[in-house]
């Protein structure tokens, strides 16, 4: 590899689509991505192992030099494997075309940009990585693109080895260290069918539903408002989905909605995002069964911590900024490794029908670590 972009080239072009949800294709799961990397790092000096997750989905693990044989503070930079799907897309996914300044395909920027920047800073490093005052270890999650188990898994078995941990997200370089958490559940309301030219014989599910919904926009989004953040801002709920009935014809007896509920950290004082909404349809006596809830936390690393501190001492151009989405570094927080997220690339490119990084935000990023891990040496 001659550079950071012939570098990106390559890992796009290795497909690692999240098999969950609608992917678009056969080519799914991490593994043939970590075993690349895996060889790729191993022949830098790195060692080197893979702890499977989930069949065939593992987490990466790549200790530099020294690490881990002696009592020097660790920290680790951690992109994740897995892109989201490539339905829709307008471009060859897995082309890495290089074309108007900009490297294309998916993941490009979310996030196997923040991964070759990451990784070509430590290969520029590689020399002196034994010898600094810091171990720097690489890792890549499985599965950031739903339900994030990789990096449960990781904190869970490793997160006491770490001080700090850097989630390699496109952030512009911006060190985002508070995001929202984020509750997606399913609402379900029940009916009785029947033919639809005697409505009244019939109880319609849809109707039962959509009525609910109403109330749940004006009522729940105004009760979510009192909780917020100087950064963040206030909770907010999304309808997202909604499903229901078979014919026009027959009385529906079935619907269900999928909300999305994004909440800074001052509401989880008042319990699980799942129970405050709970309570609201207990309170209101709505005709609504809750369902496949899945509850990410929110993060914030306080603006005083040590690393951070360290962060914006080396690169005083960051800022120091907060994101509405979830990402690793929230649950590598709720483990107890204080991580923010950071990497070159706009979050506006991510998941888009035709994602690309430009070539000069990737070569930014590769000079950023470069600079992050060469300003670790003893003093």
């Amino acid at each position: 590899m001659d550079s950071v972009t012939d570098l990106l080239q390559q890992l796009v072009r290795i497909p690692s689509v999240n098999p969950d949800g609608d992917p678009g294709t056969d080519r799914c799961g991490e593994e043939s991505l970590a075993i690349w990397l895996g060889d790729f790092l191993s022949e830098h000096g790195f060692a080197v192992t893979t702890e499977e997750v989930e069949p065939g989905r593992p987490n990466l693990l790549a200790c530099s030099p020294g690490s881990g044989s002696d009592s020097r503070p660790r920290i680790l930079l951690g992109p994740h494997l897995d892109t989201v799907g490539i339905g829709g897309m307008t471009i060859d996914p897995f082309g890495g075309e290089l074309r108007s300044g900009k490297l294309w395909g998916r993941g490009a920027s979310d996030t196997k940009g923040s991964m070759a920047a990451m990784i070509w800073g430590l290969i520029r490093n590689r020399e002196r990585l034994a010898d600094l005052a810091v171990a720097v270890d690489f890792v890549a999650f499985m599965s950031e693109e739903s339900g994030q188990q990789g990096s449960r898994h990781f904190v869970q078995k490793h997160g006491a080895d770490y001080e700090f941990a850097i989630a390699g997200e496109p952030t512009q370089l911006d060190i985002v260290h508070v995001t929202k958490g984020s509750l997606w559940a399913t609402l379900t309301a029940s009916g009785l069918s029947g033919h639809s030219s005697q409505p009244e014989l019939g109880d319609n599910a849809i109707m039962k539903l959509v009525r609910s919904l109403d109330l749940l926009e004006s009522g729940l989004q105004l009760d979510l408002a009192d909780f917020t953040h100087p950064v963040l801002g206030h909770a907010t709920i999304n309808v997202g989905m909604i499903r229901g009935g078979t014919r026009a014809n027959i009385i529906p007896d079935q619907a269900s909605a999928q909300i999305d509920i994004r909440f800074p950290p001052s509401l989880t004082t008042k319990g699980s995002t799942r129970e405050f909404l709970e309570v609201f349809i207990a309170e209101r006596g709505l005709p609504l069964t809750l369902e496949r809830c899945v509850e990410n936390p929110p993060m914030e690393v306080p603006v005083d911590n040590e690393w951070l501190t360290r962060l914006t001492a080396l690169h005083p151009q960051s800022q120091l900024v907060g994101a509405p989405w979830f990402s690793d570094a929230a649950h590598l927080n709720e483990g107890g490794l204080p991580a923010i997220c950071l990497g070159p690339g706009s979050i506006q490119q991510a998941h888009t029908r035709d994602e690309f990084i430009s070539i000069a935000d990737l070569e930014a990023g590769a000079d950023y670590f470069s600079r992050l891990i060469a300003g670790l040496e003893a003093d």
